[in-house]
Parts: C-alpha cells; structure tokens; sequence
C-alpha cells in the first residue's frame, strides 16, 4: 500500500474520532471546540491538496487512489476511491469546512458539542465523497444527516428545532427509500461494490431485470429527497432559513451538494449511460423532475423576501439543473453538473457568509432592509454583487461555465426544452437577483427599511459579536475565486476527461 493510499481513510476517520476532542475536553476547559475544529479541517484541506496532487498526475503518474479497508476483496470489502471526481468534491468539502470557520469563530454558534458536530458532519460528508460502496454510502448518508440535524437545531428559537424536525423525518425516509433500492440490487448482483456492480448490473443481473429497474427507481427517489427536487423539497427552505447562519453556509454548500454528486456517482457508475438511455423513461424521468424543479425553484425564489428563504429556493432550481444534466446522458452535459456542481457549492458558501456577516452587523434579514448598504458597507455588498451576478450565470465566473456546458449538452442531445428551462431559469434568477441588487445600490436607507443595529449585534444567548476582517476576508476571497474559476474552463474539462470517458467508454 502507498502512502497516498491512507489519505482516503484518514480523510474519513480523523474528523469523526476528532469530533470526540472537544466533549472530553469540554470537560476541563470551556469552548475549545473552534480551535479543534480550525486545526482539523485545515490539516484535512492540506491532506485533500495532497490527494488531488496525487490523483490529477501533479505528484507521480496520476490515476486513481484506492483503499481497501483490511485487504478484503473488492466483491466482499470495503473501497474508500479518490478518483477525479471524489477528490474533487472532496477539495469543496474541506476547503468549505474550513473557510466557514472564519465566520463561526465570532459569529457562532459557539460550545464545544457544535464543533463535534461540526467535524462529525465533515467526516461523514467526505465518507459519503470518497466511498466505493453503495450500503457504506447509506451509512455515510445516516452520518451526515445526524450531524446536519444537530447543526440545524443549534439554532436560538423552536423554528431551529422545527426545521431540524422536518429534516429528520424527510431525510430518514429518502435515507430508508435510498437503502430498499441497495438492496434490491444486492439480491441482483450479489455485490455492493460500485466498480463490481458497474459489470454485474449489465452481466449478471441484465438492463431489464426487474429487480435492477427497481432498484433504480428507489436510488432515484431516496436521492431525489436528500437533493431537494420539486416537490420533496419541502425540508430545505426551512432547514435554511432557520439554522444559525454559521451553520446555513456549510450545510447549504455541501449537504444537498454531496447528496447530488452520490446521486451522479451511482447513475453513472453503478447503473452506467448505457442503462439510462435503453431503459424505457429512464432518462425522460430525471430530465423532467429536474427540470420542473429548475422552474419551480427559481419561480418561489422570485417571491420570497427573507434573503435566506430565497437563497434557499434557488438552491432548489440550481440541483434541479444539475439533476436535468444528468438526465441527458452526454460527456459534456456530465462535464457541466459536475462543474455546476462544484460553483455552486462555492457560490452558496459565499452568499451565506455574506448574509450572515450582514445579519452580524446589522440586523438584516429581509431584501428590504438591505437598503443603501452598498453606500455603507461597499465590500459586503460588493462581494454580495459578484456572486450574485455568478450565479446567474454571467461570464467571467464559475456560474457561467457551468450552465454553458449544460446547455451546450442538452443541444448535443436534442434536448432543446432542457435549454429553453436553462434560459427561463436564468431569466428568473436575473429577476431576484437584480431586486437585492437595487436594494443594495439604489435604494436609500432609510429607519423603516432597516433596523440599523450596531455593529455589536447580540447573538448566541446575548454575547454580542461584530463583524471581524475574517469575515469581510472570507466573503471577499470567495468572491473572487467565483470570478477566477470563470477562467478555468478548460482546466476542468482537462481534469474531468478521464473519469467522463471512463464512464462512456463502452456507449
């Protein structure tokens, strides 16, 4: 086994047994949990640059990375896989987990069991990105929903604690929906390894063997839940809206994100393209929930006031755009969600910031009382601005390369309704953007738009807090980053060849 090999497995378990640190130590010394939670995400960012180094050919020959927990074989073990799309994600995962924590530090919320579950989500998110199984994948599912309910509920009111409910019962149900469709394939196949299934599913068990459709249809739906598509996407606005808003970035950049990307990694290496396009309605089916969830989430994100509820919303439209490209079962359109896939992840970490950094110092919540803070605070809303205009989808920025190589898919494909949802979906993206965008620059402040709380507004039980440089860092740096990826293109298109032609290699 190669070095490079045991960064897999010490990606997974480290922040699951660091999330133990600060409870034991909680026991002599009051909220060391920030610190902990600070030196394990970066050391876990610093060991995922060192996989992508290793995957991508920057170190040694390049390729996949394999670890088999115990040297089982692959039919009967366990496979944690770094290739170029995990690691990929997991480069999003850790660098968001810990950036966050910039904001969290003074922000909050603070105590040490918020930090545990802060890096049990981490280590159950990357689990989830790096696993070779589709069972270890529901156990990973189960990981990451215990500590997004823990996060969520951490919130001050009984909204937190009721939008965390409603997760849970959702969540459990796509989770179980998820598992009935493992298991149907287990009984298919006798495997649960995805690379052994990739050859079972078609040689062993057959495209049309019924067990196998099944299995499909609830991978599908249990997915289609845990990525909020219309109209099971009822848990994301509220878990949103209400958890604390150190909270909502992370959750809201990597939750639903990961969840998306299992929902591609099984599609299309467990399943594979061909299974899609000779299955009756198969394609038809994902291309059409996704792409009424593209309409239906951008149309609810136009009405909303409560900036959160509307980022929410079009978190909703946003997947439903990621889902339709899977459905189009072409190179470039997988290319484009996986790239869709990555930006908006780090566009929504950078929105959430900045509305909670806003929230911070001032008070604000609703689009109406974001009047003048461009004349205020012109680098919030500057950065606000620039992300914003990405995730429209305005070159140069990380927005626009992603729908422009869905779009460019769906007319490979034929798919021209697909490209007419994008472009009504950018419309209407345009419309809530551009409201909060007056706001900010062109309507004046005035004592009813907003509260005008100072820069000390008490949060976290009445501790006050302020905005730090950290904070105004953080935002600012993933405002540009939006914009620099804009640039890189090509660069993901080089880095994601190999997997993608994997992938199509025998359609």
């Amino acid at each position: 086994m190669t070095e490079a090999a045991l960064v897999p497995a010490l990606l997974v378990v480290v922040p699951i047994l660091a999330a133990t640190i600060p409870l034991a130590l909680g026991l002599k010394v009051d909220r060391n949990g920030w610190s902990v939670a600070a030196v394990v995400c970066t050391a876990l960012f610093g060991a995922t640059i060192y996989l992508a180094a290793v995957v991508y050919g920057v170190v040694g020959s390049g390729g996949r990375v394999v670890h088999a927990l115990g040297g089982y074989p692959r039919q009967y073990g366990i496979e944690l896989v770094a290739d170029e799309l995990s690691t990929l994600i997991a480069l999003l995962v850790t660098g968001v987990a810990a950036a966050v924590l910039a904001y969290t530090r003074v922000g909050g919320p603070r105590g040490n069991t918020f930090y545990s579950g802060w890096l049990l989500l981490t280590g159950g998110l990357l689990g989830l990105t790096l696993t070779g199984d589709v069972f270890n994948m529901f156990v990973f599912l189960e990981i990451v929903g215990l500590g997004t309910y823990a996060l969520i509920a951490s919130g001050d009111g009984p909204e937190s604690a009721v939008a965390a409910l409603k997760y849970l019962i959702l969540g459990t149900v796509g989770a179980s929906i998820y598992l009935i469709g493992v298991g149907f394939l287990f009984m298919s196949t006798g495997t649960l390894n995805m690379i052994e299934l990739s050859t079972a599913v078609p040689e062993t068990a057959g495209y049309d063997h019924t067990l196998v459709r099944a299995a499909f249809a609830f991978v599908f739906v249990g997915f289609a839940i845990k990525v909020a598509q219309w109209p099971l996407h009822t848990w994301q606005p509220d878990a949103y809206q209400h958890a604390p808003d150190g909270v909502t970035p992370l959750i809201a950049a990597l939750v639903s994100t990961v969840s998306a990307y299992a929902l591609g990694r099984v599609l299309y290496t467990v399943f594979g393209p061909e299974f899609l396009a000779v299955t009756p309605y198969a394609t038809e089916v994902i291309v059409a929930v996704g792409a009424v969830s593209v309409v239906a989430g951008s149309t609810l994100a136009v009405v909303q006031r409560d900036v959160k509820r509307m980022l929410a919303y079009s978190s909703v439209s946003q997947f439903g755009l990621i889902v339709a490209a899977y459905g189009l079962v072409t190179e470039t359109a997988l290319i484009g969600a996986i790239v869709h896939l990555v930006g908006h992840g780090l566009m929504k970490a950078g929105l959430f910031v900045a509305v909670g950094v806003v929230a911070v110092g001032y008070g604000a919540r609703r689009v109406e009382e974001y009047a003048g803070l461009a004349g205020e605070r012109p680098f919030q809303a500057g950065s606000i601005a620039v992300l914003l205009i990405a995730l429209v989808g305005i070159p140069p920025s990380i927005g626009f390369i992603g729908k422009w190589y869905i779009a460019v898919g769906a007319i490979e494909a034929g798919a021209w309704i697909v490209a007419g949802v994008i472009f009504l979906s950018t419309m209407l993206t345009l419309a809530y953007a551009a409201r909060l965008l007056e706001t900010m620059y062109f309507t004046p402040a005035s004592a009813t738009d907003r509260a005008h709380a100072p820069a000390g507004v008490a949060t976290d039980g009445g501790t006050p807090s302020r905005v730090t440089v950290g904070m105004l860092a953080l935002v600012v740096g993933v405002a540009v980053t939006a914009v620099a990826l804009g640039f890189a293109g090509g660069t993901f298109f080089e880095l994601l060849d190999p997997f993608v032609e994997e992938v199509f290699a025998d359609v």
